[in-house]
């Protein structure tokens, strides 16, 4: 086959394609304009790209249209190629994942964008939206605030820091009644409250669940709650192996109670094997913490 007719197919057929047909869904709760999450089981996959690139927030699978025909039926090149080329008329069932761009500032870099942006205030969209929406107590907003970890972003949405072990924001989550992403040109480490030296650490799925914990928790001062943003970078792997070196360490897995949840003790059990450290499982009792702390407060 020639290089050119290669390109063209990649072109022309996108990883919806490949993941409708193989039985996998939209989570659309999930999803990004930009990321969107396909599940089937625990499995998860998400296309990012336009749709022409993939990777696997569980493990380091990543790549084009052809290498994820590859990891979901193995065979070699030849064979994904003949897949592909079998859905150039395919029409997704999907809807497509519609939102209005965001608004950057790409003559900013992440850090002075973060800056840019005042902190929420009691009676500001954002102080409503986490307290009124939400269920997060003021005194966990308040906590967070001090640590500097929130921000006021646009239309009554939050936006939650991830910081590397200097304390230099990296990115940020953005949450809100109609929206929900990740900083533009930001990347993942974590999202952190708590002491910056602390014997347990909480590692939850998002900052949301990270705050929730920490309101039913009461703010546990010896435990520092956080969030990887519902990825696992290199740099989120480094930073949680930070975290859990000391001697006296408690790596505790307070994931999600459904399979990506579990795909996440998993590794992170594995972790504090390698780092032998003390491990725990926290599992909410509702599918995530913000779920179990609003039927707390609705009770």
């Amino acid at each position: 086959m020639e290089k050119a007719d290669i390109e063209e197919l990649r072109g022309r057929v996108g990883c919806a394609a490949v993941l409708e047909t193989a039985s996998f869904e939209v989570d659309l709760k999930e999803s990004t304009r930009k990321a969107v999450k396909y599940r089937r089981g625990g499995d998860i996959i998400i296309v990012i790209h336009d749709g022409k690139g993939w990777f696997d927030p569980l493990s380091d699978a990543k790549g084009d249209v052809y290498s994820l025909v590859q990891h979901l039926d193995g065979g070699d090149f030849l064979e994904a190629f003949v897949q592909v080329a079998s859905l150039v008329r395919f029409v997704l069932s999907e809807p497509e994942w519609q939102r209005q761009s965001r608004q950057t500032e790409p003559d900013q870099s992440v850090p002075e964008r973060w800056a840019a942006r005042r902190k929420p205030w009691r009676g500001s969209a954002t102080w409503r939206y986490l307290r009124d929406e939400r269920h997060i107590p003021e005194q966990v907003i308040r906590a967070a605030l001090a640590q500097n970890v929130l921000r006021e972003g646009p239309r009554g949405s939050m936006w939650a820091a991830h910081t590397d072990a200097a304390g230099i924001v990296t990115g940020w989550e953005e949450r809100g009644p109609e929206w929900r992403g990740f900083a533009a040109g930001g990347g993942k480490v974590l999202f952190r409250l708590g002491p910056t030296i602390a014997t347990r650490i909480c590692v939850t799925e998002a900052a949301i669940d990270a705050m929730s914990l920490a309101a039913i928790e009461n703010i546990r001062r010896d435990t520092l709650y956080v969030s990887t943003g519902g990825g696992w970078s290199p740099a989120t792997d480094a930073a949680i192996r930070l975290l859990g070196e000391p001697l006296d360490a408690r790596l505790v897995a307070a994931t999600d109670a459904n399979p990506q949840g579990e795909a996440f003790v998993s590794r992170l059990r594995e972790l504090a094997g390698e780092l032998s450290c003390d491990f725990e499982r926290l599992k909410p009792a509702a599918e995530d913490w913000n779920a179990m702390l609003q039927g707390v407060a609705s009770a």
